[in-house]
């Protein structure tokens, strides 16, 4: 594309209808940008078009159009070809600073992400001078082009929170530091003197308070890893100062807005983050400051109001109360019995409460309700910091502060008891608190590990917390039967076993509930009761014992997938697989409706889908059906077909991306269902499976792979007959696979299904093609991981074709290779095959190499028989060699740039690890001796010679034990 006006209009058409509302006009024009992205000059034209474009909206959806385009492209990924041309790659780096320095705001933060994006590819090899380009901007004076570098430099630098160390993460860290670290001190000087002398300039304090926050941001960033010398030695400036703002009231930049945290707001709650992280990570150096930064903070809290925009403020000032009671240095500012109960009155209980805007989320925005309180992403709320004190005290003062709140609950539930319809939220706090100061210890699977021990749980469960759950009616204060259920569930390993039986026809109940918050923890409760473990690691609630409520337990999960707000329920759908998996062929005779129901909802869901957890359990909960019905009668797998094809056939038909690598794994489980031939439905789908778009996709590719070895296992015959002209498209999907250090393993699953299932005239024009195509990528590209895939598909070829024609093979390519082969890979590697299948394939191809191959025993391959037999020995005796060179480490990690369909392995479409020598060979030790004595049988005194001319007496080889011309071999007792 060239850089022309007429370009620049055609964009500027295509941009305008992927903003309009009409899926006909805009799909269309989101397909025709896809379609160009690939064109040299493509992200110019976009940066071209939001610096001259004349309307707004334009410039902000090329902004945001190019941030994407680099978040799907920037990086440069092995074995795929260069997504952006290096000219334009150049350009880009060139122009994107000062273009993003010269923006508004709103297109500024857009550009900003972008050079973040490419800063995390190039920054510092391949874009030096990134940095000293930001930092001379810090000279401007011009604040909106400083906080476009902070904002930057932010986005670039806060990846240092979360990264691994390792060696060249610290030589980045340390030349950011050399050039950074000052400018950065003398900018936050100054923009402090700037706060003084603009005092009573309220737009003036907005722009230099961003700026400080961002500051105070990189100051997190920058210090994370380690304490830097820097730092260190410029401690007295940043605590000082740090000091000095969170103590700052400036009425200019409180805010009338109760939800929204103003700029001071947010400047503190970084302030206690940074506090918090040096307290934690550098206690002996940050101790000379520690005294003022808890008086300041616990004056913060004390002062505080309750409006929602204070919360992060508070639940941070908590965090690093939270941080520092845990610190045996720090025990002593706690210890005195007044301090503790102040802490407890003016802190703790008083964030604890169920204000009023909680009752608004919890009624209407129950997804953000559950998100924070179930999956534990409340790390912002007030309530979880305040439950963190809790545990922090209880860390040095668990007595102390457990008598303290013990009065608290007993006081709260006594307030409750006078007026439950005006005092539920007395209640509410009683239950938190007593929650909070039991939890010790908790984890995903078991909820609470370790409890408080002066904390009489079952007792609390009995008296408070039953007869909540008990009550007729299942929507009466609907927070407390919340609170009740996740009683439960945070406690189902230390509540008795018949206290939770008795709880599970409640629960189930509770999933008629009307509000979402009640019925989402029962559905989650009961999910997570059926994955209890008792002793010896059974389960601990079983099919049995759930017998009487199957029913009645399966139709109130499908009813409340039609309950408002629950259509696409997660936690719903992961029940109903959790209890098919526990209930087993209990759920056989409902399986016709539940079948029903799912095929219903995936065809509704897959209009649109949404809701990742909710489609990865409703594909588990079909496999299981699938399962659990064709186990007890394998005729079924027919009438699941004809539930679910339809609805394949439509997914496929409209390319539903999140779907299609779900409906290849169930296809594929369905296709390994039946015994005989393959059914001719599927056989008319198989040309559409070879097609290259397919495969272009990460996602499809390893449930492909698994759905092309059904298709082998199943019916090589078929296709070798039936459909002999697509065998060539079936090998290019092998070679594409193969030429991928990312997926060559997949390719060797498909090449190993091909010689193993598939006749062997019909594949042996393409036989030597094979083996060329995997000697050209050794030659390139030699991985751990390619050999140890390599060394099990030649021994699986010698089982099938013979060792002789593999070396034939190898021959013919070029002469002498097969000795090159032993020689070079399979004597000195062999050692790093693991898994117990892949070890056996390997202990029998070399076996079928040392005992029937005729070159071995007269040729120059002679001399290779000893040291082969002896790397077979090491495989049987030795410890697996997994040592990996450090260079490929992450070889495997699937990263792909921007969005992909990823590929989620179904658990319960899992398939059967197969054997291809399992009718064959039971014992490969026992095999060894028998046909090494065949051997000496059938050549005698040649083997002998071998021992007198090769084997020297150590402690390996002593395990070959020759006996005139006989040979027994002896390997740990297993072959007497």
């Amino acid at each position: 594309m060239e850089l022309s006006d007429a370009n620049l209009q055609t964009l500027t058409e295509y941009l305008k209808k992927t903003l309009d509302p009409d899926p006909a006009i805009r799909r269309p024009a989101e397909k025709f940008l896809e379609s160009v992205e690939g064109s040299q000059n493509y992200p110019l034209l976009l940066l071209t078009l939001l610096e001259k474009s004349q309307e707004n909206v334009i410039k902000v959806c090329a902004s945001v159009t190019f941030k994407n385009y680099i978040k799907r492209n920037w990086r440069i990924v092995e074995d795929e070809p260069n997504k952006i041309c290096e000219s334009d790659r150049i350009a880009i780096k060139a122009n994107i600073v000062p273009l993003m320095l010269s923006s508004p705001e709103q297109i500024q933060k857009q550009l900003s992400d972008a050079i973040s994006i490419i800063g995390r590819e190039d920054f510092p090899q391949k874009w030096p001078d990134l940095l000293t380009e930001m930092v001379n901007r810090f000279q401007s004076g011009d604040f909106h082009v400083i906080n476009g570098v902070l904002r930057t430099a932010h986005s670039l630098f806060k990846r240092y929170r979360h990264e691994f160390k390792s060696n060249a993460l610290w030589t980045e860290i340390k030349l950011v530091l050399d050039a950074f670290a000052l400018p950065l001190t003398n900018l936050f000087k100054a923009t402090i003197e700037l706060c003084s002398t603009h005092a009573n300039d309220a737009s003036a304090l907005k722009v230099l308070f961003s700026s400080l926050i961002l500051i105070a941001k990189l100051f997190y960033s920058l210090n994370f890893q380690d304490l830097p010398e820097f730092f260190e030695d410029n401690m007295e400036t940043w605590m000082t100062n740090f000091h000095t703002l969170l103590t700052l009231d400036n009425k200019l930049l409180q805010t009338d807005d109760e939800e929204e945290a103003g700029l001071l707001e947010l400047l503190k709650s970084q302030i206690c983050d940074n506090a918090a992280l040096y307290a934690q990570k550098y206690d002996e150096e940050f101790q000379p400051y520690l005294p003022r930064f808890v008086t300041a903070i616990w004056n913060l809290l004390v002062t505080t109001g309750q409006e929602v925009k204070y919360d992060l403020l508070v639940s941070n000032a908590i965090q690093f109360l939270a941080s520092v009671c845990e610190r045996p240095h720090y025990k002593h500012l706690f210890e005195d019995q007044n301090t503790l109960t102040s802490i407890c009155e003016k802190v703790i209980v008083p964030n604890m409460e169920f204000r009023a805007a909680d009752e608004e989320a919890f009624e209407d925005n129950s997804e953000e309700y559950i998100r924070r309180d179930l999956e534990g992403s409340d790390i912002d709320t007030r309530r979880r910091a305040a439950c963190d004190l809790v545990r922090g005290l209880c860390k040095f003062f668990e007595g102390p502060v457990t008598g303290i709140f013990s009065g608290y609950v007993n006081s709260m539930l006594q307030e409750y008891a006078k007026n439950p319809s005006v005092n539920w939220k007395h209640k509410d706090a009683a239950i938190y608190l007593v929650t909070s100061l039991a939890s010790k210890a908790q984890t995903q699977k078991h909820g609470i590990t370790q409890a408080n021990e002066l904390v009489n749980l079952t007792e609390f469960f009995v008296n408070h917390i039953q007869p909540d759950l008990k009550s007729p009616s299942v929507n009466e204060f609907p927070v407390l039967k919340a609170d009740g259920i996740k009683y439960i569930m945070i406690f189902r390993s230390q509540v008795p076993k018949e206290q939770l039986l008795l709880s599970i026809p409640l629960l189930i109940n509770h999933l008629q509930a009307e509000s979402i918050v009640v019925h989402t923890y029962a559905a989650h409760a009961l999910e997570r009761l059926f994955t209890l473990r008792g002793t010896n690691n059974s389960i601990l609630i079983t099919a049995a014992e759930m017998a009487p409520f199957v029913e009645v337990l399966l139709t109130n999960l499908f009813k409340a997938l039609t309950l408002p707000g629950s259509s696409e329920n997660e936690y719903i759908m992961k029940a109903i697989m959790r209890s098919f998996s526990l209930l087993q062929e209990s759920i056989i005779p409902y399986i016709p409706s539940v079948i029903t129901q799912l095929t219903q909802k995936l065809l509704a869901v897959s209009k649109n889908p949404s809701k990742p957890h909710f489609n990865h359990y409703m594909f588990e909960s079909i496999c299981l059906s699938i399962r659990i019905t064709c186990k007890a009668n394998p005729d079924a797998v027919g009438s699941f077909e004809e539930a679910l094809f339809m609805v394949f056939t439509e997914i496929l038909q409209n390319d539903v991306q999140e779907f299609i690598p779900y409906v290849f794994q169930v296809m594929s489980l369905l296709l390994e269902m039946h015994k005989n031939e393959i059914p001719s439905s599927y056989m008319a789908l198989f040309p559409h499976l070879l097609q290259p778009v397919l495969w272009e996709r990460t996602g499809n590719i390893p449930p492909l792979v698994r759905l092309l070895q059904a298709y082998l296992e199943r019916g090589a015959n078929t296709i070798a007959s039936a459909a002999a002209d697509k065998i060539p498209g079936l090998l290019g999907v092998f070679q594409k696979l193969i030429a991928s250090k990312a997926n060559d393993h997949q390719g060797f699953y498909l090449l190993n299904s091909i010689i193993e299932h598939m006749p062997p005239e019909s594949v042996d024009q393409y036989r030597k093609q094979i083996f060329i195509l995997l000697f050209q990528r050794l030659q390139n590209s030699k991985t751990t991981k390619f050999i140890k895939s390599f060394l099990v598909f030649i021994n699986l070829y010698c089982i099938k074709y013979g060792a002789l024609a593999l070396q034939e093979i190898f021959d013919s390519i070029q002469p002498k290779m097969f000795g090159m082969v032993l020689e070079k890979i399979i004597i000195p590697e062999i050692q790093k095959v693991s898994g117990q299948v892949e070890k056996k394939i390997c202990a029998v191809g070399i076996t079928k190499i040392l005992t029937e191959c005729p070159p071995m025993m007269d040729t120059e391959y002679t001399k290779l028989w000893t040291p082969l037999l002896q790397a077979l020995i090491g495989l049987f005796e030795l410890p697996e060699d997994d040592t990996i060179p450090d260079e490929e480490h992450f070889i495997d990690i699937e990263d792909t740039p921007g969005y992909q369909t990823a590929f989620s392995q179904l658990a319960f479409a899992g398939k059967k690890e197969h054997d291809p020598v399992g009718q064959m060979v039971n014992n490969p030790r026992i095999h060894l001796a028998q046909s090494l004595h065949k051997l000496s049988t059938a050549c005698p005194g040649r083997v002998g010679d071998f021992h007198t001319q090769h084997i020297k007496h150590n402690s390996t080889e002593k395990k070959c034990l020759y006996d005139s011309g006989s040979l027994l071999v002896v390997f740990d007792n297993s072959a007497r």
